[in-house]
């Protein structure tokens, strides 16, 4: 789904009196006729380094987290309290017989399980792609519920309770989405043959993958090392957050690092007509890498740290308001956080991975630059009704709960008062393997909207049949929004001849 929709009536008329697609093509083409991305790419050498000062952060982060693990893990490696690091720093509560390679196995299985679902999806989805959407949709919402029951079963309260309210919020989704599901699968079906065809991007994921399972290895370490500390239950989970919260900041700067790669070479592909094309410059794989990883690194740190959070956010209220109906107070309520999650989504979205592979530009300008053109095009209209984000995320959200439920199986037999602790932060060590493979797909479906914003006829010469199904889509969508528009402003002129009378 887009992360940039129109918030306001005025949006709309524009949007619905905006350029058709083919004047889109005239549109944005230069007046000496050459090709607008021939302008906005811009070289390795012009470029310079963007929001330097996260990318310090991050990296500070990584030297103290990592030495932070490497002494969790060796205190209690072998024997007891080898280094004394934890009796130094907290009270210890109570002498456990727990060791790191204790636990450390548990975490071994989680990311193995992981692994194998981010590939195992990306080549079922290639072949069967229609039913793995069906089943993954469906089933997250059941396997969230079970999990659930799971849970109280267990006398596990609140996790009952979390896991619960998340499947109904899953599955009243999923209802107000379900219409909008064969134009997602449309999408990502191409996505899926647009990657599959480029063997360096899935070498480049590969690559990604190997690096995040080797961190894991590291941060898995330190984990077992605090689970068998003897320092209480209360700083056990304090230490899991800060822990998780660093994992989860490092696999979205590796997810992204990767999207910027993969939008780098799309865009490539797309812009010179085929990967075989006489005009595609030498090794296009090593520039987007190049790129991603000196002067647009800080970008992607700084966006890594708030995109998916305000992304999921903003999927829930759009679900919700959709679904509201004539309820005036309740409407006015999530109008407010809507308005507010479309403001921070002008600064934060998806496309400005796209943008930064292609001019380098610092993170925010590029979000905002997109936004714009998805505005004052009337795409932002189709990309609003997409939903190849929020199904994207199921994959990854399912393959975390498989890898959690594995290592939470296994904990809840070899040491049960330690279930909760390594199943929900094995659920995270999966959700990031997974979304490392799912990432190329939401790269290349970033990508494909992006160039048909910017100039349609390159998705034209690249799927005929796809660009005129696109194009139908983007007229049905642009007429909706005009009708609704009208509908609004009806009212409103109604209801003011009503006070009116009435006065």
């Amino acid at each position: 789904m887009s992360d940039s929709h129109s918030s306001s009536s005025s949006s709309y008329d524009s949007a619905s009196v905006g350029p058709t697609p083919l004047n889109v093509v005239e549109s944005h083409r230069s007046t000496d006729g050459s090709h607008p991305f021939s302008q906005e790419l811009t070289p390795m050498g012009s470029r310079h380094w963007r929001d330097v000062v996260w990318m310090l952060i991050f990296l500070a982060h990584l030297i103290v987290i990592g030495l932070a693990l490497g002494v969790s893990g060796l205190d209690r490696f072998g024997e007891k309290d080898r280094l004394n690091a934890y009796s130094c720093m907290f009270t210890l509560v109570k002498d456990t017989d727990g060791l790191t390679e204790d636990f450390w196995p548990l975490y071994a299985v989680a990311g193995g399980v992981g692994t194998l679902l981010g590939w195992a999806w990306l080549l079922w989805f290639s072949a069967h792609a229609n039913q793995v959407m069906k089943f993954m949709v469906h089933l997250l919402s059941t396997y969230l519920a079970v999990i659930s029951v799971l849970c109280f079963w267990d006398k596990q309260l609140f996790w009952g309770f979390a896991f619960g309210v998340a499947a109904a919020f899953q599955f009243l989704y999923v209802i107000s989405v379900i219409d909008r599901l064969p134009f997602t699968l449309l999408v990502l079906q191409r996505a899926v043959k647009m990657v599959w065809d480029l063997p360096e991007v899935m070498r480049a994921a590969s690559i990604s993958m190997l690096v995040m399972l080797l961190w894991l290895a590291l941060w898995s370490f330190g984990v077992a090392g605090v689970l068998a500390s003897s320092v209480g239950d209360f700083v056990h989970w304090w230490l899991l957050v800060v822990l998780s919260v660093s994992l989860f900041w490092t696999g979205a700067v590796l997810c992204n690092v990767v999207h910027v790669i993969v939008s780098g070479m799309v865009f490539l592909v797309l812009i010179h007509g085929g990967r075989e094309a006489s005009s595609m410059p030498p090794k296009p794989l090593m520039h987007s890498l190049r790129y991603a990883l000196t002067t647009s690194f800080g970008s992607i740190c700084y966006g890594s740290l708030f995109t998916a959070a305000i992304r999921t956010l903003r999927w829930e209220i759009r679900g919700l308001r959709s679904k509201i109906g004539n309820n005036e107070c309740l409407l006015c309520c999530v109008d407010f956080l809507f308005h507010l999650v479309e403001f921070l989504v002008r600064w934060f979205n998806k496309f400005a991975y796209v943008q930064i592979a292609t001019n380098g530009k610092s993170f925010n300008n590029s979000a905002k630059d997109a936004w714009e053109l998805f505005q004052s095009t009337g795409v932002e209209a189709l990309v609003a009704y997409d939903c190849s984000g929020a199904v994207l995320l199921m994959a990854t959200l399912l393959g975390g709960l498989f890898a959690g439920t594995c290592a939470g199986v296994w904990s809840w037999i070899k040491c049960h008062n330690r279930l909760v602790m390594v199943g929900s932060t094995a659920m995270l060590m999966g959700m990031i393997l997974v979304g490392l493979a799912t990432v190329v797909v939401e790269s290349a479906v970033t990508s494909i909207y992006l160039c048909y914003a910017q100039d349609p006829l390159l998705i034209c010469r690249w799927d005929a049949a796809f660009f005129d199904q696109m194009s139908e889509k983007l007229h049905q969508r642009l007429q909706h929004r005009s009708a609704r528009t009208r509908e609004v402003s009806s009212h409103r002129v109604a209801d003011q001849i009503q006070e009116t009378i009435a006065i």
